[in-house]
């Protein structure tokens, strides 16, 4: 039996839980970055989400096919690269900035491939909220902004492996996978951070919770909607993103959001709702029946 309105409920109800436990997890592992910066907030982070996604979905990877491996070992340089240049944009920028700059991945997913001047519109309406957002100046932070595209970049990437591996390995074995070769990439720098005695508790307290809210939760959670939602409506539902990392970053950081950030934050995210509508719509007359001749 076909039952989309309640895999669509689901997943929504999933997204949004997963995406505010991932941008308070992301406020938390701010906290540490005093003590042992945004790369061993990273590194903790994916040894986290290895130490619980391992055991969990306990995936043979003797058995790997290399259909199945490439595109793992592809989305665990995503995840290594993402969560690096995005801490390190937070660090640099704020968390509002940051996650709103990377959130461009996914309306760039909802934006790929279609030709229609409505999607062009959108494009340059998300180009000018961007603008809004950073106020480029003497004193901008290019290099905070520039991490922040990196990590967009990989943030798009992530959903269209995800979505790939999610019909290729079942249960969480995809995720689980990819956080162990992230966490294999992240030894050397845990190893000299150790060496060096960087690593106190309540850094690590911090550290450990990123991990648990912003890798081990939403790793899960979005390889599930996936299964059950296209790409675009997945995107669709990334616009809350950027919304709670504000209110997060303001709630535990004390990073209150100036005016243009707002209005920065709610361009880039109307103009992702408009994108998915005109996609969905597209795809809707798409799949309607021809009208009898």
């Amino acid at each position: 039996m076909n039952r989309p309105n309640l895999d669509t409920g689901g997943a929504l109800a999933t997204m949004v839980a997963a995406a505010a436990g991932n941008q308070a997890g992301a406020a938390l592992g701010a906290r540490a970055f005093p003590d042992i910066g945004p790369v061993g907030v990273v590194a903790v982070r994916q040894f986290v989400a290895a130490a619980v996604l391992l055991p969990v979905a306990r995936p043979n990877l003797r058995r790997f096919t290399w259909g199945q491996w490439w595109p793992t070992l592809l989305l665990g340089l995503v995840f290594a690269t993402m969560n690096l240049s995005l801490y390190t944009a937070v660090d640099r920028v704020g968390l509002g900035l940051a996650v709103t700059l990377e959130f461009l991945g996914p309306l760039a997913v909802a934006l790929a491939g279609s030709r229609t001047g409505g999607d062009l519109a959108c494009a340059v309406v998300a180009g000018a909220g961007v603008y809004v957002l950073v106020l480029p100046g003497p004193s901008s932070d290019f290099a905070g902004v520039g991490l922040g595209l990196l990590a967009a970049v990989c943030w798009a990437a992530y959903i269209l492996l995800n979505r790939l591996l999610g019909a290729r390995l079942p249960g969480l074995q995809a995720p689980a996978a990819a956080t162990a070769v992230s966490a294999a990439m992240y030894l050397p720098v845990a190893a000299v951070m150790v060496a060096r005695g960087g690593f106190g508790a309540a850094a690590i307290g911090w550290a450990v919770g990123a991990g648990v809210l912003s890798s081990v939760v939403p790793y899960a959670a979005d390889l599930i909607a996936l299964r059950r939602v296209p790409p675009q409506f997945f995107g669709l539902l990334q616009s809350v993103h950027p919304v709670f990392a504000a209110l997060a970053g303001a709630a535990i950081l004390g990073q209150v959001p100036s005016a243009h950030v707002w209005l920065g934050i709610a361009i880039v995210v109307g103009t992702n709702v408009v994108a998915v509508a005109l996609a969905g719509a597209r795809a809707a007359r798409a799949a309607a029946p021809a009208p009898a001749t």
